[in-house]
C-alpha cells in the first residue's frame, strides 16, 4: 500500500491494526511514524518516533527514522544528535554513517562530510548513493570563487542608448560566513562610472545568519554614490524562511527601503516573497516580487521564474532609476537558468521584461539579459 499505491492513509490503518494485536511491535510503530510523515503529518510522525527512541535508545532504525524525518523538516541540529546518539550504540552503521554526512553537508560543513563520505567509499566503492554525495561535496567544498557578470538593458522609448553593466567580484568562504569584494562598471545616461562594494553573510547561528553590504561610487548618476543594506535572516521549522532589513540609497537625496520577505521550500521548490517599502521623494512607489526557483541537483543548479511590480533597490542592473521625481509604476516578469560544469563553473543565464510607466501615462518597454560565469577553488 505505501510504496506501491502511495496510499499512505490505509498503510497506517493497517498499521494500527497491528500494534493493537500487538502493541509491542517495535518495527510497525516506527514505519508507521514515517508514514505520518509521508502523509504531511511531521508532528505525528516525530511524536511516535520520539517515544520509540526514548524505549529504545540502541535501536538503529528508529535513531535513523527520526534523523530523516527532523532532516527533511530541516532540524539539521536535532537530526544530527539522533545520529550522533545511534551511532554512539552502533557506530558501525553505514546507514548512519551516510546520513551523518548528508546532515554535515546541509550544516555547511563540507569539508568533514567529504572526508566522511570519502571514508565510506572506501570499503564500498560501488555505492552510486555515496558517489554521489562525494562528487557534490567536493563542488561545495571549494572555498573560493571568481565571477564576472554582465546585464544589456534594451528601451524601446525611455532611453536612446542601450544600459550596460559589467563586474568582476572575489569571494571566499570564512567560518564567519561568506565574503565578497567586487568592482562594477557601467554605462548608462551616456556617461560611464565605476562602483566598489563588499558584502558578507554574517552566521549568527544555525537558525539566524545576517546580510551585509555597502558599495561607494564618485560616478553619479551612473551609480548612487553610496549604496547600504543589512538583513536578518531566520531558519523556521517546516522548512520556512523569513527576513527583515533595510536598504540605502544616497543620490542627490535619500532613498531608504525597508524590506520583508518569506520563503518555503516545498519539495524541489523553494517560493519567496517579498516586499520593499520605499522612502524618498514622494513619487516613489513600493515594490513587490514573487520568485519561485525549481532545484534539479544542487544548490547552484536551478531554473526561476519571478514576477514583480516596481524598482528593487538590491537590482544592481535598475536601482538608479530610483533617482527620479517620477512615479516609479513598473511590472515585470523574467525567468533564468543557473547550472554547473565539472563542479569548479557556474554558468547563469537570465532574461527580463519590464513596462515602465516612466512619465505621467507614458509606458515603455524594456528587456534585460544578464549573464554570469564563477569559477571556483
Amino acid at each position: 500500500m505505501a510504496f506501491e499505491q502511495k496510499d499512505y492513509k490505509t498503510a497506517i490503518q493497517l498499521c494500527k491494526q497491528i500494534l493493537q494485536n500487538n502493541p509491542g511491535d517495535t518495527d510497525a510503530k516506527i514505519f508507521l511514524g514515517r508514514l505520518y510523515y509521508w502523509n504531511g503529518s511531521p508532528d505525528s510522525s516525530i511524536v511516535i518516533l520520539n517515544q520509540v527512541y526514548s524505549q529504545h535508545p540502541a535501536n538503529t532504525d528508529a535513531a535513523l527514522a527520526l534523523a530523516d524525518v527532523l532532516y527533511f523538516e530541516k532540524d539539521y541540529d536535532q537530526a544530527l544528535t539522533f545520529t550522533n546518539e545511534g551511532l554512539n550504540y552502533n557506530p558501525q552503521s553505514r546507514e548512519l554513517q551516510t546520513r551523518k554526512a548528508t546532515i554535515l553537508a546541509a550544516l555547511g560543513n563540507y569539508k568533514q562530510a567529504y572526508l566522511l563520505t570519502d571514508s565510506l567509499l572506501r570499503s564500498e566503492p560501488g555505492n552510486s548513493q555515496l558517489q554521489a554525495l562525494r562528487a557534490q561535496l567536493k563542488e561545495y567544498s571549494y572555498n573560493s570563487r571568481v565571477e564576472v557578470n554582465y546585464d544589456y538593458t534594451y528601451f524601446d522609448k525611455q532611453f536612446n542608448d542601450a544600459w550596460h553593466l559589467a563586474g568582476i567580484s572575489y569571494g571566499r568562504q570564512t567560518k564567519f560566513g561568506p565574503i565578497t569584494g567586487r568592482v562594477n562598471y557601467a554605462n548608462r545616461f551616456a556617461a560611464n562610472g565605476v562602483q566598489f562594494e563588499a558584502e558578507a553573510y554574517p552566521k549568527i547561528s544555525q537558525t539566524f545568519y545576517t546580510y551585509a553590504n555597502i558599495g561607494y561610487s564618485n560616478d553619479l548618476p551612473v551609480f548612487p554614490t553610496l549604496r547600504a543594506g543589512f538583513s536578518l535572516y531566520a531558519n523556521l521549522p517546516k522548512a520556512w524562511e523569513a527576513e527583515g532589513g533595510i536598504r540605502y540609497l544616497n543620490f542627490n537625496n535619500d532613498v531608504w527601503a525597508y524590506t520583508i520577505a518569506t520563503g518555503k521550500y516545498i519539495g524541489n521548490f523553494w517560493l519567496n516573497g517579498r516586499v520593499y517599502l520605499t522612502q524618498g521623494n514622494d513619487n516613489l512607489a513600493n515594490a513587490y516580487s514573487l520568485t519561485t526557483r525549481y532545484y534539479l541537483k544542487g544548490a547552484d543548479n536551478y531554473a526561476s521564474v519571478i514576477l514583480g511590480w516596481g524598482i528593487s533597490p538590491d537590482d544592481r542592473a535598475q536601482a538608479v532609476r530610483l533617482n527620479t521625481a517620477s512615479k516609479l509604476n513598473a511590472f515585470k516578469a523574467g525567468a533564468g537558468y543557473r547550472f554547473t560544469v565539472a563542479a569548479r563553473h557556474v554558468i547563469g543565464i537570465n532574461g527580463t521584461y519590464e513596462n515602465v510607466e516612466y512619465l505621467p501615462d507614458t509606458r515603455g518597454n524594456q528587456l534585460n539579459v544578464s549573464t554570469l560565469y564563477q569559477f571556483r577553488f
